[in-house]
């Protein structure tokens, strides 16, 4: 006989899991998340897909959103999930926009309940939980899961309840298929035409950076594709910036914050969006300057070196390798030093003026710099390398500096 049991609204306490059991939760929430992604992209090759994407920070944003609501309200049932319910709706519109049945998405959510299942059963034989509760847990964490697919329908619905063959939600599946990893699909062609846009050849994409003002789209050409129901909303500005285009996206993005990324060739779009929400989190992280408009075209020296944060790390370390035996003070100063002077190539003058010392100061620095460094500085292969690492920790060191 099948089940009546009601799956819970949002807010309602998961009884009868003891408010103690999300201390034991919360610290595999991280790696569980790791766990729950491969399972999932394997039984699920579309989301691997997604999860190699431009859209790839938000469906993570929205797995962990979902996991830790699950835990917090353990400990706290009458604690808000309002971000969470958001994304999950933005999940169903996603699936509705590239044109997948919801069972699919429903099929992802059950599988990783199935891997939270195992994990807690693993849990319970640690900490020898005893069998009713791991059972309780199981109840819980499928009537959670049932509620994540009434959200995610919810977003679902709000998009086929609008007739699939209106222009503006053809064109919104129109930009979830060029923003999809190459080679574009073959049906790109017949879906321009059903959305009246012409393919053009090269696309500029501007990452938006929350909140985006109400007027935004009213203010954007014809031909520009627009996502604003998404956690990271963008834009693709058919063609190149041309100084009309560019009038357009000013009064456009007035109020508003916004990276624009490069111009590049259609199937490249999702190049562009990923190098224009690379800056945005450079100037989250104090690296880039702030600006309400900021260019990805100024900035592609920071974009490159800081690329690769890890292997930068790895590359300073051993060009700089001859001077890491000094005590920390010195270090840096002859670091600051080399830095100023390599990317100036400035007489000693001027780098004691830049670096507020005087210029025998900076003789005597160099001169030791040489001694350290050997044939580095007069190598040009080594030279570029290291002044390549010398920009790059410099540009990490103002993260630091701002965090």
């Amino acid at each position: 006989m099948p089940s009546t049991a009601r799956p819970p609204e949002v807010g309602e306490p998961l009884e009868p899991l003891p408010k103690e059991f999300a201390a034991f939760m919360r610290p595999e929430l991280p790696g569980l998340m790791k766990e729950i992604g491969i399972e999932v992209t394997r039984a699920y090759p579309v989301y691997g897909r997604l999860l190699n994407g431009p859209n790839a920070d938000a469906i993570r944003q929205g797995v962990e959103q979902a996991l830790y609501a699950f835990v917090d309200r353990v400990a706290d049932p009458g604690k808000n999930a309002a971000l969470r319910d958001e994304l999950l709706r933005r999940f169903g519109r996603v699936e509705a926009y590239e044109g997948r049945e919801l069972d699919t998405l429903q099929g992802a959510y059950r599988l990783g309940a199935r891997v939270a299942l195992r994990r807690a059963k693993a849990l319970g034989q640690q900490y020898r939980l005893s069998p009713a509760l791991i059972l309780a847990f199981a109840d819980a964490l499928f009537a959670y899961v049932e509620e994540l697919e009434r959200i995610s329908r919810e977003g679902y619905v709000e998009v086929q309840s609008r007739a699939f063959s209106e222009v503006p939600a053809q064109r919104r599946r129109l930009l979830h298929l060029i923003l999809a990893a190459p080679p574009l699909p073959q049906a790109l062609t017949g879906l321009c035409e059903a959305a009246a846009w012409p393919l053009p050849t090269e696309i500029t994409m501007i990452a938006l950076r929350s909140p985006v003002p109400e007027h935004l789209e009213a203010g954007l050409a014809d031909d520009v594709l627009s996502d604003l129901d998404v956690p990271q909303p963008h834009l693709l500005v058919p063609g190149a910036l041309t100084p009309e285009r560019r009038a357009m996206l000013d009064a456009a993005l007035t109020g508003a914050r916004a990276v624009v990324g490069l111009t590049v060739p259609l199937a490249q779009a999702a190049d562009s969006i990923r190098w224009a929400r690379r800056v945005a989190q450079l100037i989250d992280e104090g690296v880039v300057p702030d600006a309400p408009v900021v260019r990805c075209a100024d900035h592609l020296v920071t974009l490159w070196l800081l690329s690769d944060p890890a292997l930068v790390s790895h590359l300073a370390a051993g060009e700089l390798a001859p001077v890491d035996h000094l005590p920390a003070s010195r270090r840096d100063r002859l670091v600051e030093t080399l830095r100023v002077h390599v990317s100036t190539r400035a007489p000693a003058e001027q780098v004691g003026e830049l670096l507020g010392v005087h210029a025998q100061t900076v003789r005597y620095r160099l001169r030791n710099l040489d001694a350290l460094l050997g044939d580095r500085l007069a190598d040009p292969d080594r030279r570029f390398a290291l002044e390549a690492s010398l920009r790059a920790l410099h540009l990490l060191q103002r993260d630091c500096d701002a965090g």
